[in-house]
């Protein structure tokens, strides 16, 4: 039977391991972050206007840290998270502007297409056996043709106004995209979590020896973890879409790094097998502080790709400085006990007896 003062010490097992984890230290620094910047704005950061417009534009960040986290979790990189979402914002921004395609119809066939971009990547990794960093790479630098040949250097801005009210409603001041981008990350952490194939996925990535021995699939999760990304990007291209007042060949050219950056930052291994849903969220948010900051303060947006840049490089240092300690611990406390010095037993009468009883 439980009781009072067990669940009162499990409780307290769980604040304490909370308090120490990434995301506890990630959510006071975006706490801390958020005062500062309103401080130093006189309260103009903490007034409506300027909180619609500052998760209006945290919902893409979080999409496509989520999708980067989606191929991480099976050791994989996606290098195509940027094009992937250019191409996809402009795809469906063509398809409304030039071609007339109603709104509903544009989305799914722009967030469709990401998907099957995606489940190709990783149908044709799994076919070839080609690091994914090769053809991610790869199918980035044919993604950037295809958004240059799709819009070339126009803007296309066109496009639907039911797309683009959707992208500025806010009820409660709560943009409709970024409401979109919460859903999207619950869901994932209940796929994830929650499911015997986020469970599989996470299995193969952790290790993929002890995975197929155990019956599962390791190419099946690699194809469904690009899949997965693939939707992902999509549906981040989605809410650029709808927040930016047009569309061209620069969207989605610096959202490399950001996806990177938010679940490294989260707590995400580079070598799979683990996912921080809740913990990338945040790090998106404080990406997007710092950007937020750049243009509060006039900085030069170098410095901010130099932070963030700085930011990961850290985070993976430091992930790696704790991994080595981890590993000596267990090698110390997994040591034979040295022979104790002085008179004891001989060789002899450490051998197991052959003979019988004496």
């Amino acid at each position: 039977m439980i009781t009072l003062n067990d669940r009162g010490a499990r409780a307290g097992a769980v604040l304490r391991r909370l308090s120490r984890s990434t995301s506890m230290t990630l959510l006071c620094v975006v706490l801390a972050g958020y005062v500062a910047l309103g401080v130093a704005s006189s309260g103009e950061f903490f007034q409506g206007p300027s909180v619609r417009t500052f998760l209006q534009y945290l919902a893409t960040p979080i999409l496509i840290g989520l999708a980067q986290m989606a191929a991480l979790c099976v050791g994989q990189l996606n290098l195509a998270v940027g094009a992937l979402g250019g191409f996809t914002a402009c795809l469906t921004g063509v398809l409304m502007a030039d071609d007339g395609v109603p709104a509903p119809i544009a989305v799914a066939a722009g967030v469709l297409t990401a998907t099957l971009v995606g489940l190709a990547t990783g149908v044709f990794i799994v076919a070839t056996r080609i690091n994914g960093f090769i053809v991610t790479l790869g199918t980035m630098t044919i993604l950037l043709g295809a958004q240059y040949r799709l819009v070339g250097t126009r803007t296309v801005d066109g496009y639907s106004p039911t797309l683009r009210d959707l992208g500025r409603a806010a009820p409660l001041n709560l943009p409709l995209v970024f409401l979109t981008a919460l859903a999207a990350a619950a869901l994932l952490a209940a796929f994830m979590y929650r499911t015997t194939a986020g469970r599989r996925l996470l299995a193969a990535g952790g290790n993929p020896l002890a995975a197929r021995l155990s019956g599962i699939s390791t190419d099946r999760q690699i194809v469904l973890a690009h899949t997965l990304s693939g939707l992902l990007v999509g549906i981040a291209a989605v809410t650029a879409t709808a927040s930016l007042p047009g569309v061209n060949r620069s969207v989605g050219g610096d959202w490399l790094l950001p996806s990177f950056a938010a679940p490294i930052t989260g707590g995400v291994a580079l070598s799979g097998g683990s996912v921080a849903v809740f913990g990338t969220v945040l790090a998106a948010f404080v990406m997007r502080l710092i950007d937020a900051a750049r243009a509060q303060f006039s900085l030069d947006p170098s410095w901010v790709n130099f932070l963030i840049g700085l930011v990961v490089l850290g985070t993976v240092v430091g992930g790696r400085i704790h991994q080595t300690h981890l590993e000596k611990k267990g090698k110390a406390q997994g040591r034979t006990p040295p022979a104790p010095v002085g008179p004891g037993p001989t060789a002899d009468a450490a051998l197991p007896n052959a003979g019988g009883a004496r």
